[in-house]
């Protein structure tokens, strides 16, 4: 993995008064799956639209395989996919007759598309499903199919803006499962999520937030590198009021509801496990447990913002 693939130098996009991309500076390298991870609004779509050529950049520069993203818009386009938030599928036609349209819209001749829609549609698990229609899928199938038309030409460059919002987790899993198949295969992946959970899957990971790169790095060496603390996870009851306690006590930097329990980030070498338990003790919750955990790309993306 050597060869550049996307070359990003402080690229900016300003609508009006407002900054929705500030300076952006990164590079994507041949078969990586590189995540975007941020709240909405935070800048990953636009980033993604100007690479693509679908808004001008206000100033910065940035390369795509080679290519200037203004200047040769026209060359990249046959050579990337790109799968919006909402993809537009035509829900009156099949399965297959949607990837063939698409194929069509790309250019490729039937001798070329025939074999490649049976490929993709096999890649995809949608084979035998094919004369389906489109607006009959449900919605991780649905995904799946817009997918396949994305990398119905072969891409060398697949953008995938946020392509599991709204289905549920077991879709998600395998939709992972088809985007490491592809990276496998040397196609390499740009994604944006706002799911911390899908962000482990990256290969590296960049942190956006109001319209900034605050981080790029594996997520193993963000969570490592980041947080100056040690992660704790507490069980008491009421949890409200224990994390009320938690936030009083020194060397607390940050404490909040993680399922059924607090989790809780603290100075490094300020407290035990004992001593926390004593400082909840102190405030009446002499049952609390207390045990170390580890540190999550939560922990990181609050770390990164309040610094911000």
């Amino acid at each position: 993995m050597t060869d550049v693939i996307i070359a990003v130098e402080g690229l900016t996009k300003r609508f009006g008064e407002f900054t929705a991309v500030d300076g952006v500076t990164f590079d994507v390298r041949q078969g990586e799956v590189v995540g975007y991870l941020g709240p909405n609004g935070s800048g990953k779509t636009t980033t993604m639209r100007m690479l693509l050529g679908l808004l001008l950049p206000t100033s910065g520069s940035a390369r795509l395989l080679g290519l200037d993203i203004v200047r040769e818009t026209e060359r990249i386009r046959p050579r990337v996919g790109y799968m919006s938030q909402r993809f537009a599928l035509y829900e009156d036609l099949t399965v297959r007759e949607n990837l063939v349209f698409y194929a069509g819209v790309y250019g490729l001749p039937p001798s070329v598309y025939r074999p490649r829609v049976r490929q993709v549609l096999e890649l995809i698990g949608l084979a035998g499903r094919e004369r389906e229609r489109a607006g009959a899928l449900a919605g991780g199938w649905r995904q799946r199919l817009a997918l396949g038309i994305a990398m119905v030409h072969e891409p060398e460059l697949l953008f995938l803006d946020e392509p599991t919002s709204g289905v549920d987790p077991e879709a998600r899993r395998a939709f992972w499962d088809l985007i490491y198949t592809l990276a496998e295969g040397g196609t390499t992946i740009f994604v944006s999520t706002h799911y911390m959970d899908e962000a482990e899957h990256c290969g590296r990971l960049g942190i956006m937030n109001r319209g900034r790169l605050l981080a790029l790095d594996t997520p193993t060496a963000l969570k490592r590198d980041v947080v100056p603390g040690v992660a704790w996870n507490v069980v008491a009851e009421p949890l409200l009021g224990a994390l009320e306690a938690l936030e009083a006590a020194p060397g607390v930097r940050y404490t909040g509801l993680l399922g059924d329990h607090l989790h809780a980030i603290t100075e490094p070498g300020v407290h035990s496990a004992e001593s926390l338990r004593a400082r909840l003790a102190e405030a009446g919750f002499g049952a609390a447990m207390v045990e170390p955990a580890e540190i999550t790309l939560e922990d990181v993306f609050i770390e990164l913002a309040t610094r911000q």
